[in-house]
């Protein structure tokens, strides 16, 4: 029933085809020129660092190459890896010190949160732990749908209401069934919304506001789920998200189908956010804690 999970590594083969690729070429040349750092910038921006994150990259690269006498570009390489070790920082573990902890999962339409939540079900239940999946996500038929056809395969019970039902009630509902039976996670996946559509944040408050009344302190964890294809497009949805429900944590999707993981060093710089989990293919096995080291050696290996 569940495979092997893929790998940071493996998750990052598009990245690394387009950034690795013409870097290799670009350090292929064995000694600095008079390009080597434009041509690094360009190549760092293709990547969607960031224009102004690559810039800022290019600038330290300079220091210290002028600093260390860097003569070579294979030096300019390993001080490269530093920089962007640094840009990037360390992932986070989630808080699980209460019982039941609640998880909610927020984001735009198509971001990935509901497979988001089956993986993350998943991820629980392989450290032993009860786990209950709460389908706040009401104006989306499927996404219900979608939930407990993987509830049925996890073995995990989904808490739900009728089509187009008050998220805000099956929210409460989810978080009062996950105090009765002492479940110690419970994900509740709510409705996709634009960032830029002031009703549907308001609400998204108020889902989260029926939590707490249920349950002091819920939900302990708001993790905005990011589609890595999207690119530098994310981090306007992420601002938003963050400061209308309290973001915790990124949880980075469908990374192995982008060639735009250079986005995630914007997410950390420009948001002070840290990235918890990786989506790294589609099996419920395919999502692993991030790993700053790991990702910079899948980017650049």
């Amino acid at each position: 029933m569940f495979a092997a999970a893929k790998s940071i590594r493996e998750s990052l083969e598009r990245t690394r085809q387009t950034l690795t690729g013409k870097i290799a070429n670009l350090f292929g040349q064995n000694e600095l020129t008079e390009t080597t750092f434009d041509e690094l910038e360009a190549t760092l921006i293709q990547s969607d660092l960031g224009a102004y994150l690559a810039d800022e990259v290019i600038a330290d690269l300079e220091r210290r190459a002028e600093d260390e006498g860097m003569l070579r570009l294979d030096m300019v390489k390993s001080a490269l890896r530093k920089v962007l070790r640094a840009q990037l920082g360390d992932g986070r573990q989630l808080n699980l010190n209460a019982t039941p902890t609640v998880i909610a999962l927020v984001g735009v339409n198509g971001s990935g949160k509901t497979t988001s939540a089956a993986k993350l079900a998943r991820y629980f239940q392989r450290q032993n732990r009860s786990v209950m999946l709460g389908a706040a996500d009401t104006f989306r038929a499927a996404a219900v749908e979608q939930l407990q056809v993987w509830g049925e395969r996890l073995e995990i019970p989904v808490i739900y209401g009728q089509p187009n039902a008050d998220p805000g009630a099956v929210a409460h509902d989810a978080v009062a069934a996950a105090v009765s039976r002492k479940t110690e996670v419970l994900i509740v996946d709510t409705a996709g919304r634009l960032q830029t559509k002031f009703n549907l944040m308001e609400e998204l408050k108020k889902v989260c506001g029926v939590m707490s009344k249920v349950l002091p302190g819920a939900p302990h964890e708001v993790l905005l789920v990011l589609d890595a294809s999207t690119g530098q497009n994310a981090l306007s949805q992420a601002k938003a998200f963050k400061d209308a429900v309290g973001v915790t944590g990124v949880v980075l999707s469908k990374l192995d189908g982008s060639a735009k993981g250079g986005m995630t060093f914007s997410i950390k710089r420009e948001l002070g956010l840290p990235i918890c989990f990786v989506g790294t293919g589609e099996k419920f096995e395919d999502l692993a804690e991030f790993d700053a080291d790991k990702f910079i050696d899948g980017v650049l290996e």
